[in-house]
């Protein structure tokens, strides 16, 4: 799934999850599956943040006349 599919779900979760009307199993469950989630969606921004400051890197590289 997408980075945007996965946070859409987690937010779902946690909306469910802050209604308290689930029972004390099936909140577990979903409390289980939206770590789970908030773990891939920080990889995944872990990931992008990486791409960018080498992006950046290079960009500056070119503009300070270093281009390689």
């Amino acid at each position: 799934m997408s980075f945007e599919e996965n946070l859409k779900e987690l937010e779902a979760l946690v909306n469910q999850l802050e209604k308290g009307e689930l029972p004390l199993e099936k909140s577990i469950e979903l409390f289980e599956k939206g770590v789970s989630l908030s773990k891939i969606c920080i990889n995944e921004l872990k990931q992008c943040s990486g791409k960018i400051e080498t992006i950046k890197t290079e960009l500056d590289d070119v503009l300070n006349g270093d281009n390689k």
